[in-house]
């Protein structure tokens, strides 16, 4: 038998709010709703769920500046949006925030249960072992569940696009990943921005992981690389 899963439902559309928490209640779960984006962070910390469905459309505060700020707090619950902002550019800025999955208006029912039921058995434990679903490099940690990359035992203090740029680069350390690749990630769908613009996102990032055992590498015409400084 399943056991009854926890869901924090931040929505502001009234009639999407009704019929999400009676069906999904219907279901099994245990479903408890937010309206509005500033009131949002403080019942994602009370109620501890066990998966959050992050509406992009809210007052007070957007569903992306919600889920930034979360990940910032250390809040690791695994977030699933659903907006009817479906396009890939949409789904890639809210994937490098830190959502772990994207399921766009209008969807199916069964479906978004299968996908909140799998992020909810994907929930990190309080056991944050290297390798246990992140990446290692030098003395940085990323957590791919979260999004967050931490410090020894303290999140990285990163902007978005520092934070899209370091996640491509710590996963494979030792290996460039082009000028392109990047800008793809860092600036997503915007056509209005040079590449020149990534190296910019490089400057200010290497200054913030200097003395953190990793040194960020420019390599002409190949693209950019994560370094393991030798102990």
């Amino acid at each position: 038998m399943l056991s009854t899963m926890k869901l924090l439902l931040i929505e502001d559309d009234p009639s999407m709010q009704a019929a999400l928490q009676r069906a999904l209640s219907r279901r099994g779960m245990e479903v408890l709703a937010c309206t509005d984006g500033r009131k949002a962070l403080a019942q994602w910390t009370a109620a501890e769920p066990d998966v959050v469905v992050l509406d992009l459309s809210l007052p007070g505060l957007d569903g992306l500046q919600v889920l930034e700020q979360a990940r910032r707090q250390g809040l690791t619950t695994p977030v699933l949006i659903l907006t009817a902002r479906g396009t890939v550019g949409d789904r890639i800025i809210g994937l490098n925030t830190g959502a772990d999955d994207y399921l766009p208006k209008p969807f199916d029912l069964d479906e978004l249960e299968a996908r909140l039921r799998a992020l909810s058995r994907r929930r990190p434990t309080s056991s944050t072992e290297p390798g246990a679903g992140g990446h290692t490099a030098g003395e940085l940690r990323y957590e791919k569940e979260s999004g967050a990359i931490y410090h020894r035992d303290q999140v990285l203090e990163l902007t978005p696009r520092e934070l899209a740029l370091l996640q491509a680069l710590i996963v494979k350390p030792g290996q460039a990943v082009s000028k392109e690749g990047l800008f793809e990630l860092v600036f997503p769908g915007e056509t209005d921005v040079q590449y020149e613009a990534v190296e910019v996102v490089v400057y200010r990032l290497r200054k913030k992981i200097a003395r953190t055992g990793v040194t960020l590498v420019t390599l002409r015409g190949l693209g950019y690389l994560l370094k393991v400084d030798a102990p």
